[in-house]
């Protein structure tokens, strides 16, 4: 019974790699870190936990949908999908091949050395909120179309409250930024 439940885990997470996040689709919640385990309960339902990109994420149940939908194309019910506030998701949670992804898109991927700017922990480390005096401004990101540090932001909010508007100076092409937090 223990090998089919790991297969069975084993292949919930083979099918989840290739979800799409709604509102970026060349990268998957699990490159992102929106999928945070896949794991056995207590019950021995498999149980699927995902973590928003901040906590008023509108695309959450879209998510929890698609998520869904893919576990019962690969036949892999009994399940259900739980939803974690804590560790509140951090940017650093993002794969460098989706940092790469993003870049290809025409979104600059948030900065990975930030640590120092914003207070958050560096990859892998769990460690609680705490609040600090406000950060330096972080450098303008680079335009993910034609590599110019020549930069300005526009609006603080991009297509989403988790991105910011820029515009390149020199390229002349505005772009989002993936903020880092």
């Amino acid at each position: 019974m223990q090998a089919t439940a790991d297969h069975a885990l084993e292949r919930a997470w083979e099918v989840l790699e290739s979800v799409p996040d709604p509102e970026i689709p060349v990268v998957s919640i699990r490159e992102l870190g929106i999928l945070r385990d896949v794991r056995r309960a207590g019950d021995g339902q498999i149980e699927v936990v995902i973590t928003p990109t901040y906590s008023g994420c509108p695309a959450m149940s879209q998510i929890a949908e698609d998520v869904a939908r893919a576990l019962d194309a690969a036949a892999l019910a009994p399940y259900r999908i739980a939803t974690t506030l804590t560790p509140a998701w951090t940017t650093d949670w993002i794969t460098d091949e989706a940092r790469e992804k993003l870049r290809a898109y025409g979104i600059a991927p948030p900065a990975v050395d930030h640590c120092g700017n914003c207070g958050s922990p560096p990859r892998s480390a769990e460690q609680p909120i705490t609040f600090v005096a406000k950060p330096k401004p972080l450098p303008a990101p680079a335009c993910p179309h034609c590599g110019s540090k020549h930069t300005e932001r526009l609006a603080q909010f991009g297509s989403t409250a988790c991105k910011a508007l820029y515009r390149c100076i020199d390229c002349r092409e505005p772009f989002d930024y993936f903020k880092p937090y």
